[in-house]
């Protein structure tokens, strides 16, 4: 029996990696009925994460009422897998752009609080292991929501903690270590990180995702000064010297902050997310790989799922095909990584809203496609 691996990301604003794996399968048994089909939807540390490990997993969905990027109560969910050893967040749940809407947007005010909660719960679980998604923020306070949600102190010069967001780091004086942190140094921390921006300056934090954020101008100013100071006050108490070092601008500061707070681990989310779903374990015996993403350009071959998957796929000396929404320049790069062959879902003209609300459709067809084709190789 043929055994194909289904493995895509999501296709940005129309499928998600479930829908996406769905519509594969949906159209590798339209031509190889009797074929096993494996579904590992992949994320790359961004949304969808959650959603990913548990699916390939068959963890626990945990949902907990936390403090929103506004400092209003969100529900947001986290997994637990491993029968409970291990945690999975995604900050855009509690931290998340998701969670804002456009007139709301200010990085000077919201906060990273809620992640910190979500990183509570799971210390409070007794997970040995803690993996946080730490893409689509709605924050640049360097995290010091998260630090406060731990029980970290960052007091201001009447020994008071300071406010919610990026606009008040310049107030702290202090940092005064959390009673928890002897529970938290024994937890693995994992980060996903797909962006090597430092934290401060013209590659920095404020001024690469400030303005995505809401932040003006004179706020990307104000809050690349507030970060560099803040990292100061961090060397000072902390003893640890983040400023520099690539991905601590993630997440507006958040990886700077899992660094210095929680000695936490950067690594790329595709291969964190791998990892967790044991895809080496799935690739084995495996006759074909499909992946996918919404577009596949140039960009692909940085840390995106199909390169991942593809390079995965390589060791184990199985073929990979992948299938975007879009095809764009620069795509063939990942023919140097594993991926065998490229083909786009879109058939003739079409208007993009056609092709996003017909893409279940667009893509069980490619696929219907290529594998009659594939029947003919085999």
């Amino acid at each position: 029996m043929m055994k194909i691996i289904v493995s895509p990301d999501s296709f940005k604003g129309s499928l998600s990696a479930i829908r996406a794996a769905q519509a594969i399968e949906e159209g590798i048994k339209l031509v190889f009925e009797d074929a096993e089909v494996v579904k590992v939807p992949i994320a790359d540390g961004g949304e969808g994460t959650v959603d990913a490990i548990i699916t390939a997993t068959k963890g626990e969905i945990i949902y907990k009422e936390v403090v929103g990027p506004l400092g209003k109560p969100v529900n947001a969910k986290m997994a637990v897998i491993n029968n409970g050893a291990t945690a999975v967040i995604e900050m855009a749940e509690a931290s998340g752009i998701i969670q804002v809407k456009d007139k709301e947007k200010n990085p000077l005010f919201t906060t990273t609080y809620g992640t910190g909660e979500l990183i509570l719960e799971a210390i409070n679980r007794h997970c040995n292991k803690i993996i946080i998604g730490i893409g689509g923020s709605a924050t640049n306070d360097c995290g010091a929501g998260m630090a406060q949600a731990l029980g970290f102190k960052l007091l201001d010069e009447y020994g008071l903690q300071i406010g919610f967001g990026g606009g008040e780091l310049s107030k702290v004086k202090e940092i005064k270590m959390s009673p928890l942190y002897d529970k938290i140094k024994d937890v693995e921390i994992i980060a996903a990180c797909d962006v090597t921006n430092p934290l401060c300056g013209e590659k920095g934090a404020s001024a690469i995702f400030g303005p995505q954020k809401g932040a003006t101008p004179d706020m990307v100013n104000l809050l690349d000064s507030n970060l560099s100071y803040f990292a100061g006050i961090i060397k000072r108490d902390l003893k640890k010297d983040i400023k520099d070092i690539p991905g601590a601008g993630a997440a507006g500061g958040l990886g700077a902050a899992l660094l210095a707070f929680l000695d936490a681990k950067l690594t790329r989310g595709v291969e964190l997310v791998l990892d967790a779903v044991n895809f080496d374990d799935k690739l084995r015996d495996a006759d074909l790989v499909i992946t996918g993403e919404g577009r596949i350009d140039g960009q692909s071959v940085f840390g995106k799922v199909p390169m991942g998957v593809a390079k995965a796929a390589k060791q184990h000396g199985v073929p990979v095909i992948a299938v975007g929404g879009s095809i764009g320049d620069g795509a063939e790069a990942l023919y140097d990584v594993g991926v065998d062959a490229i083909a786009c879902i879109i058939t003739c003209p079409m208007s993009l809203e056609f092709a996003m609300a017909n893409s279940f459709t667009l893509l069980k067809s490619a696929v219907e496609r290529l594998m009659r084709v594939y029947a003919i190789h085999r």
